[in-house]
């Protein structure tokens, strides 16, 4: 099993028992995430598959966000935030943008890109070296920017 999904496991339990709903419910709504995965797929998820779970559910409560602050409700907006708050400590450290593009411009150096057209290349690359240590848009904007986009 993986380290994520044991740590997920065992702040679950904590969570039960400290009676702490709210983290109990935002961590049981990623175990059923993974759980619906691995059943569909028939495979043991890895620790980069969860974190690539956990990493969609952040995008989804931004977007929540973005859309409850344009309606004004405040109150969904809280939630939204204290459940990224939780997802978030999931993750590992987020790589800064100027370690993203430091990383970027090594990439392009060992894939040899010289332009769009290589942006698959650059960013399959990226993906594997980053992970989840960087939004999606972000590495996709700075490998613009240095493939000459």
């Amino acid at each position: 099993m993986s380290q994520l999904k044991e740590k997920l496991q065992s702040d679950l339990k904590k969570a039960m028992k400290e009676k702490d709903t709210f983290k109990r419910d935002v961590i049981r709504f990623v175990m059923s995430a993974i759980k619906q995965i691995e059943v569909d797929e028939r495979k043991e998820l890895t620790d980069a598959d969860i974190e690539a779970i956990i990493v969609k559910q952040i995008k989804q409560r931004n977007d929540a966000i973005a859309q409850f602050k344009e309606g004004g409700r405040e109150d969904l907006v809280e939630k939204n935030e204290k459940e990224l708050e939780i997802l978030r400590s999931y993750l590992p450290e987020p790589m800064s943008e100027d370690e993203v593009r430091a990383t970027l411009e090594e990439i392009v150096k060992e894939t040899g890109a010289s332009g769009m057209k290589d942006m698959g290349k650059v960013m399959a690359a990226a993906k594997e070296k980053i992970g989840a240590r960087a939004e999606g848009r972000v590495i996709n904007q700075i490998a613009k920017e240095l493939l000459g986009a």
